[in-house]
């Protein structure tokens, strides 16, 4: 069956900020196959020229197992994500860790399978802060009065993680300029044309700006990271069918690496092995991040 993809933001206007519930379910034609195809949402955290075709090798290997139509809509930015799930618009989705939390509180995400090293090891990612090799800055604590992009409210590596690490140091953000710059790759190419004097830098976008040459590490210097974040989980929303959520399981489980080698290595995830399980145990400390910078839905 052909995969058709949508990269656009999604229209969510129209439909309540209340989940949807099961009532598109009645049409299903099979366990498998929801409403006769599978909406898969896709979060924005890789240049899309990139990111398209990784997460379309994604789900054409998920349309093949499931054999039911995959389409894949990689959205405008985090909340549109989460607001499609809660409104009944995608039946599974791709979160940063963050994401997950609150589609979990807001549309009973559940968490099924993320991406693994070569070796079946649950993989994971940092945060990080750098500044130009000649800057007068050294840790977070010298960002007071001075500028520092940001990717986008609601990423984990890209907003909550180094506001976190501001706060602990005692900076609020009337002590500083404070940018976002709309995705990964844009808050790197602040820090590159000097238009910052910091930006947030997480080790997968490192790894592909690296590797593309857009990004040499020899003229810049990291001045803080994170512990280590567990990657990105594929969930499926609560009120699906549990025939469905065993199926999507399963098939997530069983694809080949390199049905998810094109989208692992956007995650620094190179080689990539097959999906592991993971639950909302696996993402707690995120959970308890957002309870300690006392994070809502409105902050995604």
């Amino acid at each position: 069956m052909k995969l058709r993809l949508f990269v656009a933001a999604l229209v969510l206007a129209p439909f309540a900020l209340t989940a949807c519930g099961g009532g598109e379910a009645a049409g299903n034609a099979s366990p498998t196959c929801p409403n006769g195809e599978i909406r898969f949402g896709v979060e924005p955290f890789e240049d899309p020229a990139k990111l398209t075709p990784a997460a379309e090798a994604l789900g054409a290997a998920l349309e093949k197992k499931l054999n039911c139509p995959v389409k894949v809509q990689v959205t405008e930015d985090y909340s549109a994500e989460v607001l499609a799930m809660q409104n009944g618009k995608l039946d599974i989705a791709m979160f940063g860790p963050l994401g997950y939390v609150f589609a979990s509180k807001r549309a009973k995400a559940e968490a099924v399978a993320s991406f693994a090293d070569a070796n079946g090891k649950l993989s994971s990612y940092t945060a990080g802060i750098w500044v130009p090799k000649d800057s007068d800055i050294t840790g977070i604590a010298q960002l007071r009065g001075r500028s520092l992009a940001l990717s986008s409210i609601g990423s984990t590596s890209g907003d909550a993680l180094p506001r976190k690490a501001l706060k602990d140091a005692g900076i609020e953000q009337k002590d500083l300029k404070l940018n976002y710059a709309g995705g990964h790759p844009e808050a790197l190419l602040a820090l590159i044309k000097g238009a910052v004097d910091a930006a947030e830098i997480n080790s997968q976008q490192l790894a592909t700006a690296t590797a593309s040459g857009t990004f040499d590490q020899a003229k810049f210097r990291q001045v803080w990271t994170s512990a280590p974040i567990p990657n990105d989980p594929i969930t499926v929303r609560g009120d699906l069918d549990a025939a469905f959520k065993t199926a999507l399981k399963d098939a997530l489980l069983n694809l080949e690496p390199t049905a998810v080698k094109e989208i692992g290595a956007l995650l620094d995830v190179d080689p990539a092995g097959p999906l592991v399980a993971v639950d909302q145990s696996t993402y707690q400390p995120l959970f308890d991040l957002a309870d300690t910078l006392g994070l809502t839905e409105k902050d995604v």
